[in-house]
């Protein structure tokens, strides 16, 4: 897996990430919308560690600021 993360869209998954933790864990959001955006916070917060995002493939999107071959 070739990196195609950028500091910046990392560090704002992990934000939003940690936010809907927040969130949940204070009680300002449960049920169904919490299920959702649990899946999305852990999803985004794998992709952040990793520095890769499989849809930024197949959108052949790289934000890490260096130019593509």
């Amino acid at each position: 897996m070739k990196k195609n993360m950028g500091t910046l869209d990392r560090s704002i998954r992990t934000i939003l990430a940690l936010l809907v933790a927040v969130l949940y864990f204070t009680g300002q959001i449960s049920g169904t919308a919490a299920i959702i955006l649990g899946i999305i916070a852990v999803v985004f917060l794998l992709t952040s560690i990793v520095s890769f995002c499989p849809l930024y493939t197949f959108l052949k999107i790289d934000t890490t600021g260096k130019k593509r071959e």
